[in-house]
């Protein structure tokens, strides 16, 4: 029933986008505008900043942002191709680029001169679409780190320094599980590490929910399942088999949720995506720590009356420690209305000078050298130490990065996964049940 529901929302989409590809561009907008859409509040200003810039440089060519939230983002953005009032540029995300790349309502950008040279390792490359040509500009970096409470760490005799250098294995889960147990405080002051204490009665858990992960985990997971060598399917990009079946994946999954049947982290009902995320849970004292990405670092640094600091991810069975690297980029339309000047908007958004712009504001990493520099220096202003998320950019020797699994079909993949992984999560299912759940996947890729 699944794999039946998954095919067919594929091809109602592709009908749909397809069919959308034949009629006119953004509505509203004129020769001399450029319409750019995307969903983060916080980095609007930057935006608007370069968008000044720009139009100072470009006479005659003005830029329309138009900001909204994640998911009215794709929502919207689907519909504009259907209705044929899409943006002339918006800010693309590498897990629904591959499918938007076969739909085919992206525009080549081949002609930017776009050098891979020119920003952060592995960026530009993963907007290449199977066809050989560029889809995406770069634009912007994350990593995961570990935020937590500086007093819990403190309270629990725990240093910067050993929470900065711990181990993990699935087996029986190394210095991070015991860290985890020594930040879980029951309702009787019991630790997770201490006799007697009653995992059904948790007032502080060590580490916070970010939810089930889907097929992707990149603030749950993934940090785990990559540093035991495993990878999402079975080439590094464009890959036609998912290994969720593996015997390495479905262990580590195992021991992951096992935190939460422990009584450590924060149980899957403690989740919800739109108002109690692990950021929530930190900022009310309910968690201790919490796996997040980059983009986050000013939410957490804002939390009053609470310090909050970041350590490396944990060193696996590989020796290594892993973080997923995600890299945003800029995507023109295929039938943007105003296509030179989307194209010229896009070039200039990928330059130093927006680049540098952008980080200043010490938001996020900008994908330039440059602009990581800018931002790095604006956080160090506001007092922020982002060695957590940046080293791992810095240090191949001991730091695996790794990117969002770039395929077709990933709202296919996303239907299967997000209630497989939540039934796991949620409902104590098996993790062998992902066999089936692989290979239904398998089956819409060699579609």
């Amino acid at each position: 029933m699944r794999l039946r529901t998954a095919v067919a929302l594929t091809a109602a989409l592709a009908l749909s986008l397809v069919s959308g590809c034949a009629r006119g561009g953004t509505a509203g907008s004129s020769s001399d505008t450029v319409t750019y859409w995307l969903w983060d509040a916080n980095q609007l200003p930057a935006y608007q900043d370069c968008a000044k810039d720009f139009e100072q440089r470009n006479p005659g060519l003005h830029v329309r942002i138009t900001q909204m939230g994640w998911d009215d983002y794709w929502t919207k953005l689907t519909a504009s191709f259907i209705a044929g009032t899409q943006p002339d540029v918006f800010t693309d995300h590498i897990q629904k680029f591959g499918q938007f790349a076969d739909l085919q309502v992206l525009e080549p950008l081949d002609d930017l001169g776009i050098e891979e040279s020119a920003y952060q390792p592995g960026l530009a490359a993963n907007w290449i679409g199977q066809d050989g040509h560029r889809y995406g500009s770069p634009k912007d970096w994350d990593t995961v780190a570990l935020f937590y409470n500086e007093e819990m760490a403190k309270d629990a005799g725990l240093t910067a320094g050993q929470l900065g250098d711990l181990t993990w294995n699935p087996e029986d889960g190394g210095t991070f599980e015991k860290a985890v147990a020594r930040l879980t405080v029951d309702r009787n002051g019991r630790r997770g590490d201490e006799p007697g204490f009653d995992k059904n009665n948790v007032e502080v858990y060590g580490l916070a929910t970010n939810g089930g992960g889907d097929g992707d985990g990149q603030t749950q997971w993934s940090t785990f399942t990559a540093s035991a060598g495993w990878t999402y399917t079975d080439r590094k990009r464009w890959g036609t088999e998912y290994q969720y079946d593996s015997r390495t994946f479905q262990s580590v999954i195992k021991w992951y949720f096992g935190l939460a049947e422990k009584g450590y982290m924060a149980p899957f009902t403690d989740y919800n995506s739109q108002s109690n995320q692990a950021n929530a849970q930190v900022a009310a004292g309910k968690a201790a720590s919490a796996f997040d990405g980059a983009w986050m670092i000013s939410t957490y640094a804002g939390f009053k009356g609470m310090k909050i600091a970041t350590a490396v991810t944990p060193e696996g069975p590989t020796g290594k420690r892993a973080t997923m690297m995600n890299g945003l980029a800029d995507s023109v339309t295929k039938n943007a209305h105003n296509k030179q000047g989307a194209l010229k908007w896009v070039k200039y958004l990928s330059s130093d000078e927006c680049q540098r712009t952008v980080g200043r504001y010490g938001i996020v990493f900008p994908a330039t050298p440059d602009g990581t520099e800018a931002a790095v220096a604006a956080y160090e202003k506001k007092g922020i130490d982002v060695s957590a998320f940046t080293e791992p950019v810095a240090d191949k020797k001991d730091f695996t990065t790794f990117s969002y699994p770039i395929t077709d079909h990933a709202a296919d993949v996303y239907a299967l996964m997000h209630p497989a992984m939540q039934d796991i999560y949620g409902n104590g299912t098996p993790v062998t049940s992902l066999d089936e759940t692989n290979s239904q996947i398998d089956l819409i890729l060699d579609q």
